[in-house]
């Protein structure tokens, strides 16, 4: 069976694709830095076949997610879809609100913030909708297959996850990656040798559905979500309809002697082909956040074959060609090195089995690790070693490589969860294999969400944030509704948790998660940061001023007066930390949180200062804020030196708790600096040492970020290793953090945001910026990596920075701006200062001494 007018089939023309050099590369180039002598693999590598599903290797396009895991006797693709979600549009609001805020605010004028907190439960709303998988595709070789030499990756340059494998003397391959040109998961499956692959496919899923098979090559899997969140009693004779969806799995059959058969009306059994490639489209009926499932005019499956066919015009190679080009476009534009010759064989673990040896008696997550044996490591380089090897061993070697791994694992996360015109990255990006995810993978705007972020900017993808803005665009509408009828506010509001139906309203439960009205405000500040990174007026413009304009708008509405003179929050949170109130019980619920304070602070300085760019100094909302700023209670220190994390100093019965939160205003905030407000900054240090090294991933990349911008790299350093430790995940609950084998960030469990913040510390301890000042190696743990480079980081006022340094000193850094203006003033490097005025087209050439060696054309 062979067609060779479809995909799978390159009628003997071999594509083969040419990587254009980004720009930090060219750049690096021009101004005679050396050519690496050797690219460093950036790959995850695998010793077996997934056990755990923090085993399996993701692949993504920004909308179509798969996790393979990697099975010789089957295989499974388990996949998602970032718009398959439960239920619909909600109501956000509730009418009884005002009245109970009311009350809690007299609690709180009282001084009784127990009952405070009791009342407040009151405030609380509706639990989130649930991310939902879409299914899986399975694969069945055989049974009892004896194996050797077995390798999975995933290689981060191209995006594509491989599996090979020996079986007597055939050699099986199979390759699969997530196509954003053309919306479509495609894999190739070959062995060496003519006529031996064969086996059965399916589609399957948990949701309700049904399955057909077409041709005897398309397998179409249609189906519905829950339309409403699944909890025990809803038995509605009646339920509201859900999410529709279609998959359509496409077979390309190569082989004279080949043979296809249907079985069961339901799945295809392939014998004696030379090659398969198959193509997976799946849709949905999704079409805003504001129409019913009901009422969508959006038809799944015609969608899918519409994608399908477009994929199948083109040939295997033609596809991957697109993929990795479109790809490579948004992850090449950063390089980094840390230390050279870093493939180091200091005294480790041994794996029970090799990569070269494993077979099916060996699974990487037995975790079975012989640590008495300290061997010298020195069969395989560290980079195709197995990576959950390395992982333990680096607590003995520190590789370099494998920080340099994690950090460009991250990025590529981002680009694979989150592209223009997809949705916004969740709890766990878009890959989920449970019906009812932890917290329902619902993203969390009291740092998780945020921090799914925070790389988009200094790690050069901006286009990945798109989805977050649209997504923010969604919420301050919902937001009006939620503040004027709960609040008796104007402009906009989100509180601690949303969904797919951009959710506002506060979460079900305790408030010292469900009572937050800040997410949406800390949302809003990312809009100001992509100006000041891109310097782009007319995203200021149209998109940012009204957005931040709105959520200031509800902040001034949101402030009271208090008793001390000051305008005061109230009720007010430091997300999910109790206090001791002074009368011995736990309260959670105050007034003026420093978190607070520090979001609405960072807030009213966008606005004011987007409406001086803007020519809108003189409107309301403006001179509101500005009449508002001095009384606004000031950050405080406690007595023990820490900075105070409510309005009080009330007892904290949690000293070691994960969130960091009242220190905001350091990082991602602006209201701290070392150079501005020093003895806030020893403060914030002293809270740091208070809380601990130790939490939960996200907390851990927080943590490390925070040491960067006090300009402490051996803590930030510290910080690293606390992360660089792996996971079990049959006992991930017996510590915080960590690493699974595919280098998953645990909470536990897997939570995608650590994987994201981790990027975005690592290039703070690299570079930092203030919009007219540029930090050069601020927080370099220089006695660890004392030699290295780092490649097309951005920095705000429309700089991209390369830098490289040796001997723990900066060697010499290239600044250039390729946009219309830039904003940057001064450079500093330690001690040293200089001042510099960027032309647009021209590579500035610094030296060790921030002297002006050279300028090149752009």
């Amino acid at each position: 069976m062979n067609s060779d007018s479809d995909c799978g089939s390159d009628a003997g023309v071999e594509w083969v694709w040419v990587r254009r050099p980004s720009e930090a590369e060219a750049v690096a180039a021009a101004a005679g830095w050396p050519a690496d002598e050797e690219a460093r693999p950036l790959k995850v590598v695998f010793g077996s076949p997934a056990k755990y599903f923090t085993d399996a290797a993701p692949i993504g396009n920004g909308r179509l997610g798969a996790m393979v895991w990697g099975g010789v006797e089957s295989e499974r693709l388990q996949l998602n879809h970032d718009t398959l979600w439960t239920g619909g549009p909600g109501n956000y609001t509730n009418p009884k609100a005002p009245a109970v805020l009311s009350k809690v605010r007299s609690f709180v004028d009282n001084g009784k913030y127990p009952e405070a907190t009791a009342a407040a439960y009151d405030l609380s709303g509706d639990q989130t909708q649930v991310f939902q998988p879409l299914g899986d595709i399975d694969l069945v070789f055989g049974k009892k297959i004896k194996y050797t030499n077995y390798k999975r990756e995933l290689d981060l340059h191209t995006a594509t996850v491989t599996v090979t494998y020996t079986v007597g003397e055939i050699v099986y391959s199979r390759e699969h990656f997530s196509s954003n040109p053309h919306q479509v998961i495609a894999t190739k499956i070959s062995a060496n040798k003519p006529g031996n692959v064969s086996f059965t496919v399916s589609l399957t899923t948990t949701l309700n559905h049904k399955i057909r098979v077409t041709h005897a090559n398309e397998i179409i899997m249609e189906g519905s979500c829950p339309g409403e969140r699944p909890q025990e009693g809803n038995t509605a004779a009646d339920p509201p309809i859900g999410i529709k969806f279609c998959a359509i799995l496409y077979l390309q059959i190569n082989g004279a002697n080949s043979t296809v058969e249907v079985l069961n009306d339901n799945m295809l059994k392939l014998d004696c082909a030379d090659s398969v490639v198959f193509l997976l489209a799946a849709t949905t009926s999704f079409e805003s956040a504001f129409i019913k499932p009901s009422e969508s005019k959006l038809d799944p499956t015609v969608s899918a074959f519409t994608t399908l066919s477009i994929a199948r015009s083109t040939s295997y190679s033609q596809l991957k060609a697109y993929h990795i080009d479109d790809y490579q476009t948004l992850f090449q534009r950063v390089s980094l090195q840390l230390s050279q010759g870093s493939n180091y064989h200091l005294r480790g673990s041994k794996l029970v089995q090799s990569a070269e040896t494993s077979s099916q008696c060996a699974t990487v997550s037995d975790y079975a690790f012989e640590i008495s044996d300290r061997t010298t490591l020195t069969a395989l380089k560290d980079f195709v070693k197995p990576t959950v090897e390395r992982i333990v061993t680096f607590k003995d070697n520190e590789d370099p490589s494998l920080v340099e791994l994690l950090f460009q694992f991250g990025r590529y996360l981002l680009i694979s969860c989150s592209r223009p015109g997809t949705q916004i990255s969740n709890l766990q990006g878009i890959w989920s294999n449970d019906p009812s995810p932890p917290w329902d993978a619902a993203p969390h705007p009291n740092i998780n969400l945020q921090m799914n972020y925070w790389p988009a900017l200094p790690c050069n993808l901006s286009e990945c944030q798109e989805p977050l803005f649209d997504f923010i665009g969604s919420l301050a509408v919902n937001g009006a509704k939620t503040a004027k009828v709960n609040y008796d506010a104007s402009g906009w509001v989100s509180h601690q948790v949303t969904d797919l139906w951009a959710k506002t309203s506060p979460d079900a439960g305790d408030p010292v998660w469900a009572l937050w009205p800040m997410g949406g405000a800390w949302l809003a500040t990312h809009l100001w940061e992509h100006y000041c990174f891109t310097l782009d007026k007319e995203f200021l413009e149209k998109t940012a001023y009204p957005i931040l304009q709105g959520s200031a708008t509800f902040l001034l509405d949101w402030l009271t007066e208090g008793h001390r003179g000051y305008l005061e929050t109230n009720p007010s949170t430091s997300p999910e930390h109790y206090f001791i109130a002074p009368d011995g019980k736990k309260a959670c619920v105050s007034y003026s949180t420093t978190m607070d304070m520090s979001i609405i602070r960072e807030v009213f300085s966008a606005v004011i200062l987007s409406a001086d760019i803007l020519g809108k100094y003189d409107t309301n909302v403006v001179q509101r804020i500005k009449k508002a700023l001095p009384h606004l209670p000031p950050m405080k220190v406690a007595r023990d030196g820490t900075i105070m994390e409510w309005a009080q100093d009330f007892q904290d019965p949690e000293i070691h708790h994960r969130h960091v939160s009242h220190l905001f205003g350091l990082y991602p905030g602006h209201t701290m600096s070392l150079e501005e407000t020093p003895d806030l900054c020893k403060a914030v240090a002293n809270s740091l040492y208070k809380r601990g090294d130790e939490g939960p991933g996200w907390s851990t990349s927080w943590k490390m970020a925070l040491w960067a911008c006090l300009h402490n790299g051996d803590h930030a350093y510290k910080m690293i290793l606390q992360l660089i430790t792996l996971v079990d995940p049959e006992h991930e609950v017996s510590r915080e953090g960590g690493l699974y084998s595919n280098l998953f960030t645990a909470h536990p469990p897997f939570q995608i945001d650590a994987n994201f913040g981790f990027p975005a510390a690592l290039s703070e301890m690299l570079v930092q910026s203030t919009g007219t000042d540029l930090y050069l190696l601020p927080a370099l743990p220089r006695n660890k990596w004392p030699q290295g480079y780092v490649k097309g980081l951005k920095a705000r006022g429309g700089v991209t920075v390369n830098i490289s340094w040796k001997e723990g000193s900066l060697h010499e850094a290239l600044l250039w701006s390729s946009g219309g203006q830039n904003s940057l003033a001064r450079v500093h490097y330690g001690d040293q200062t200089t001042t510099v005025s960027l032309s647009l087209g021209q590579v500035y050439r610094l030296g060790r001494d921030l002297k002006c060696l050279k300028t090149l054309p752009l």
